[in-house]
């Protein structure tokens, strides 16, 4: 009879242990990038395109939206025929990123967009909507400004993990009240690194593209300045 009370006992701490350890794991897996998981969704992506003569297995969009989310892929298109399933990290499955294209119509390729600066962006909102007008604070260019945070409730200033350098990165404020990522500190690195040539007028966002699996989501596009060598935002005519 103790053996069989061990034995019960044994199987209800595995059982236990199982059921507390598959979370964590589930959520672990949630929120981590991996190349080898881009990898296959690129392949699908390859193996559909060729099958559909040339067509992508995107969702279709607005055609104002911003380019880094204009085409998000359809797992719907791609699974179970060209991919087993989608990837756990994918926003489909409960995790924190959506699969991308980038060059969709000269060279489609598979990244990814951290959908937690989008929380972040929708709380900023928020509180915007709720205080009836922005807190504009200092003009950084034409049309974007920086936000008084704490006229809108924060104690803090809140900021986001940049994917390409892990440093915090600010928001900023258009005077049509959309909120962006400002990446002028993560892409002063990257030009700073690199030997390629900008020409002046053209956006340089595709410098954080090329060594990436990320895309530069929710930003306003960027130049750089002839002189100083820095990035600025870039103004429409």
């Amino acid at each position: 009879m103790k053996k069989i009370c061990f034995y019960l006992a044994a199987i209800l701490v595995v059982v236990t242990l199982t059921g507390c350890m598959y979370p964590e794991e589930k959520l672990v897996q949630n929120q981590v990038p991996y190349k080898d998981q881009l990898d296959s969704v690129q392949s699908a992506v390859d193996q559909y395109k060729e099958a559909k003569g040339g067509l992508l297995p995107i969702k279709t969009k607005d055609a104002e939206t911003p380019i880094y989310q204009k085409y998000p892929i359809d797992f719907k298109k791609i699974v179970p025929r060209y991919m087993a399933e989608s990837p756990g990290n994918a926003y489909e499955n409960g995790g924190l990123f959506q699969y991308v294209l980038v060059d969709a119509e000269t060279d489609p390729t598979v990244k990814l967009l951290d959908l937690r600066m989008a929380e972040t962006i929708r709380e900023i909102k928020m509180r915007i909507n709720a205080t009836g007008y922005p807190p504009f604070k200092e003009k950084v260019a034409e049309n974007v400004y920086t936000l008084d945070f704490k006229k809108i409730g924060y104690k803090e200033e809140p900021v986001v993990v940049s994917p390409f350098t892990n440093q915090n990165l600010h928001f900023i404020i258009s005077t049509e009240g959309e909120i962006y990522v400002d990446y002028r500190s993560d892409l002063y690195q990257a030009i700073k690194s690199s030997k390629k040539e900008f020409e002046e007028g053209v956006d340089i966002r595709d410098i954080l593209v090329d060594n990436s699996m990320f895309v530069p989501a929710y930003s306003l596009p960027y130049a750089i300045d002839q002189e100083t060598k820095e990035p600025v935002f870039l103004v429409k005519d």
